[in-house]
């Protein structure tokens, strides 16, 4: 992307100089394996994408906040008073910024102006890369530069989460914030939900590539079903802390799972557990395959992450299903759909020399399938959100 390109939109905008503008880029998110229990204390796997959210930023002088995005430009520039910032449905995508203003306000950091903020996102929208997060730690990143506020990333990646909770009102865990504020350049982030602990692992792929498929099917993250298997996650667990010492589906192995899983008599809230529980044991596993060069056996799991998702959490839908079951079909490594679910995207591992082939046929048999057609990133893992 050329920022200086976007810094002359921002100039349009808002007017003055470039004196005083800082330029920052926040990635997307991919999430290898490991879904739906960043919420249930597990074990995540994601990376951080090259591209993502661009923001152009100057501070002002008197309380006024003025945002405005590349993204949406029919809805003009959006203004806040710095002291007084409330959701507004009319502001539509900028209320994720307005909300990171307020949560570090209630925690005491001092943003006593306003100033003035471009983005421009090159994440499809609703492709479950995770665009509201990286504008959340977009945000970050302007308001600690601005305000030369002392803040780790770490506690941007909190604020950011607990923003988009309290302030947006999307029951979302940690891992998307996370992944996006701590990412790092050719490698993945093996995140403990739990206690966040996390190490980094170098992704090493040789002539496999990382193939993102989008269904193009649009999906709402704060939807119902999402709050649902969260709540049926709660049921089980409280329903085996009868007699577990747990405070996580996370916690727990599969042996222990299947020793107790009697617990939960509702066959559907069971089979949710069931999820949780074996998709975290199967990303352990995955980057022990990863550590070991065995590529074949991460794409495996990939495999069984999907069905799992599929069956036991019932977050896939039709478009989704397509496209991995193409992939399976075409040559993959491995293919899951990733992130929440209900459309978005599929993560993909396929040979390198057969990238082209795979996305041409892929692609093929999801128009044929679905009426219209997905569309295929090739995924580069960059560092996680900054300056620049």
């Amino acid at each position: 992307m050329n920022m200086n390109i976007l810094v002359e939109d921002f100039i349009k905008v808002f007017g003055g100089s470039q004196e005083g503008v800082h330029r920052f880029l926040s990635p997307g998110r991919v999430n290898l394996i490991g879904d739906h229990v960043d919420y249930n204390g597990g074990f995540v796997f994601p990376c951080a994408l090259s591209f993502g959210t661009y923001a152009i930023a100057r501070k002002r002088e008197d309380a006024t906040i003025r945002l405005f995005s590349n993204n949406f430009k029919d809805l003009g520039i959006i203004v806040a008073d710095v002291f007084n910032i409330n959701y507004e449905e009319s502001h539509d995508w900028a209320n994720y910024p307005k909300g990171l203003v307020k949560v570090l306000q209630d925690a005491g950091y001092k943003i006593d102006t306003g100033f003035d903020v471009l983005f421009y996102g090159n994440i499809p929208n609703g492709a479950g890369l995770s665009s509201s997060a990286s504008i959340e730690l977009a945000t970050a990143i302007v308001l600690k530069t601005l305000f030369n506020l002392e803040i780790e990333m770490l506690d941007m990646v909190k604020f950011s989460q607990k923003s988009e909770n309290e302030f947006n009102g999307v029951n979302c865990g940690i891992m998307d914030q996370f992944a996006i504020g701590m990412g790092k350049k050719d490698h993945a982030i093996l995140l403990d939900t739990n206690t966040l602990n996390y190490q980094y692992t170098p992704i090493k792929l040789q002539d496999v590539t990382i193939v993102i498929a989008n269904t193009n099917k649009r999906r709402g993250l704060a939807e119902s079903k999402y709050n649902e298997r969260r709540g049926e996650c709660e049921t089980a667990l409280t329903l085996l802390q009868q007699k577990i010492d747990i405070t996580a589906l996370g916690m727990l192995t599969e042996e222990v799972f299947e020793e107790n899983k009697h617990l939960i008599e509702d066959e559907v809230v069971r089979k949710r557990a069931k999820h949780a529980v074996y998709e975290n044991q199967r990303t352990i596993k995955a980057v022990k395959a990863l550590n070991a060069g065995d590529l074949h056996c991460f794409g495996q799991l990939m495999n069984d992450s999907h069905i799992s998702l599929r069956d036991d959490y019932e977050v896939s839908c039709n478009e989704l299903d397509t496209l991995v079951s193409a992939a399976w079909k075409n040559g993959s490594i491995g293919s899951r759909m990733t992130g929440a679910g209900f459309g978005g995207c599929t993560v993909n591992l396929v040979k390198t020399e057969d990238v082209e082939t795979f996305i041409q046929n892929v692609g093929n048999e999801y128009q044929s399938a679905i009426g219209y057609s997905a569309d295929f990133y090739i995924a580069s893992i960059g560092d996680g959100t900054r300056e620049i």
